[in-house]
C-alpha cells in the first residue's frame, strides 16, 4: 500500500510559464507525469505525483501553473498555484540565469514569510551561462541553488541531493501519533465502531496510522468494537496506558472506561499530530459563546459523499444545536478550497485532516487566527458538546491545564 499523503513531504514546483517546471518534475520522477510543450501555460491545474525519493522516503511533487499567467483564466490558475503554498513543505523555484527577476523574488519572499525551505533551480543551463553575480549574492545569504539541464541531464542528481538535505527537520523527526503517550511494552486499547461510515473490509486511515505508530514504537495494540470494551478491559491483568475511541462513541466508551485509565479520541490525537492542540482547545471553548443564528463553518479535508448519519453534516450540527439551544447557520465545505470570508464565522470546526500534510492544516489554523475566528476539530467539538471535555484531555496535561485555567 502506498504511503498516505499526510506522511509525504510535499514539494511544490513553482515558477513562470515555460520555465521548465514540468520537465523538472518528469526528470526527477523519471516518468512523463506532466505534459511538456513549447506553448506557454500548458499546465493548468496543479499536478500531483507521489513517489519514493530514497533515502528520504515518500514525497509528493506538486507541479503548478505559471505564476505569470495572463487573462481571466490565468488569474484563476494563479490562484490555484498560490493555494499550493498552504501545503508545501519544500519549494522548488524553477527559472533560468537570464530571466530571474520580479516573479521569482515574489516567490522567494512568500516562501520565506511562511518559513518554507526552498531551492532555486536554474534550468536550461545548456542554453544560459551561470549568472555569477546572482549566485554570489545567493551564496552570501545562504540561498540554496542548483544549475540543471533536462535536455542533457546535468544537475538532476545534484538537485536530488539538495532535496534530501533541505527537507524540514519536523518531517525527518516527526512526532508520534500516540506511542509517546503509551510507551514501549505498554498497551493501548483502540475502540473502532463498525458503522455505515466505516469503509467495507478495512479501517479508516487514522485508525490504521495509530496501529502502525504503536507497532513501530514497540507498544501493544488491542482493537475492539465499543460494545466489547468493558469485557476487553476486564481481561487485562495490568491496566492499559490509554483508551482511544472514535469520537462518535465517546459517551459509551467514557462510561465503560474506569476513570483512572486516560481516555481520548482519534480525532483529538490528530488535533495534536496534524495541527495545534492548544489552539484547537481554545477554539472548542468558544462553543460557549455561540448564540442562535451564528454562522459556523464545518470543513472537511476529504471530498467523500456524505451518507445518512454523516458526522460533519448531521451529527455535529445536531449536538451543537442541542448544546446552544437554538438553530445555527452551518456551512459545510470539503477539499482544499477554503472561503475567503472566514471572518463571517463565529467558529470553524475542522476534521482531523488525516489525508493532508501538517503544513496545510497549520496554514488553516494561521488563517483563522489572523481573521480572529476560533478553530477547533471534530473530536474536541464532540467532547465539549457532550460534557466530557476534561476527560478527553486527560492524556494532555498542558491542554487540560489551559482548559481548567480558562474555565475557573
Amino acid at each position: 500500500m502506498r504511503a498516505p499523503k499526510t506522511f509525504r513531504l510535499h514539494i511544490g514546483i513553482l515558477g513562470r510559464r515555460n520555465a521548465g517546471k514540468s520537465s523538472i518534475l518528469n526528470a526527477l520522477t523519471q516518468q512523463e507525469v506532466s505534459i511538456v510543450s513549447e506553448v506557454a501555460g500548458t499546465t493548468t491545474d496543479p499536478v500531483e505525483k507521489p513517489m519514493e525519493l530514497l533515502p528520504l522516503g515518500p514525497v509528493l511533487f506538486i507541479d503548478t501553473a505559471g505564476i505569470d499567467d495572463v487573462g481571466d483564466l490565468g488569474e484563476k490558475r494563479i490562484a490555484k498555484t498560490l493555494a499550493v503554498f498552504d501545503r508545501t513543505d519544500l519549494g522548488l523555484i524553477v527559472t533560468n540565469s537570464q530571466d530571474f527577476g520580479e516573479y521569482e523574488q515574489k516567490l522567494m519572499d512568500e516562501l520565506k514569510d511562511r518559513d518554507i525551505p526552498f531551492i532555486i533551480v536554474f534550468n536550461k543551463c545548456d542554453l544560459y551561462a551561470e549568472n555569477l553575480s546572482l549566485t554570489a549574492d545567493f551564496d552570501s545569504v545562504k540561498v540554496s541553488y542548483v544549475q540543471t539541464s533536462v535536455a542533457t541531464g546535468a544537475g538532476i542528481p545534484e538537485l536530488r541531493q539538495k532535496l534530501l538535505r533541505s527537507a524540514p527537520d519536523d518531517y525527518i523527526n516527526r512526532p508520534s501519533i500516540l506511542a509517546d503517550l503509551v510507551g514501549p511494552g505498554e498497551a493501548a486499547v483502540l475502540v473502532v465502531p463498525i458503522d455505515k461510515e466505516a469503509p467495507k473490509g478495512r479501517l479508516i486511515l487514522p485508525q490504521v496510522q495509530s496501529i502502525r505508530d504503536l507497532l513501530d514504537n514497540d507498544c501493544f495494540s488491542v482493537v475492539v468494537k465499543e460494545r466489547e470494551l468493558r469485557e476487553a478491559l476486564s481481561r487485562f491483568n495490568k491496566p492499559p496506558k490509554l483508551v482511544v475511541t472514535d469520537s462518535q462513541a465517546f459517551l459509551k466508551v467514557a462510561a465503560d472506561t474506569p476513570p483512572e485509565i486516560p481516555l481520548t479520541s482519534f480525532s483529538i490525537l490528530f488535533a495534536r499530530f496534524q495541527g495545534d492542540l492548544t489552539e484547537m482547545v481554545r477554539g472548542a471553548m468558544a462553543i460557549d459563546q455561540l448564540k442562535t443564528g451564528d454562522k459556523v463553518l464545518i470543513a472537511e479535508a476529504c471530498s467523500h459523499h456524505p451518507i445518512g448519519e454523516d458526522i460533519g453534516t448531521v451529527k455535529i450540527p445536531r449536538w451543537l444545536t442541542q448544546y446552544v439551544g437554538g438553530k445555527l447557520q452551518i456551512d459545510n465545505m470539503r477539499g482544499h478550497d477554503f472561503p475567503k470570508n472566514i471572518s463571517d464565522y463565529k467558529l470553524i470546526i475542522h476534521c482531523g485532516a488525516c489525508m493532508w500534510n501538517r503544513r496545510e492544516m497549520l496554514s488553516r489554523i494561521m488563517k483563522a487566527r489572523q481573521a480572529g475566528v476560533p478553530i477547533t476539530n471534530y473530536g474536541l467539538t464532540i467532547a465539549y458538546s457532550l460534557g466530557i471535555f476534561e476527560r478527553a484531555l486527560q492524556p494532555f496535561p498542558a491542554a487540560l491545564e489551559l482548559y481548567k485555567s480558562k474555565s475557573r
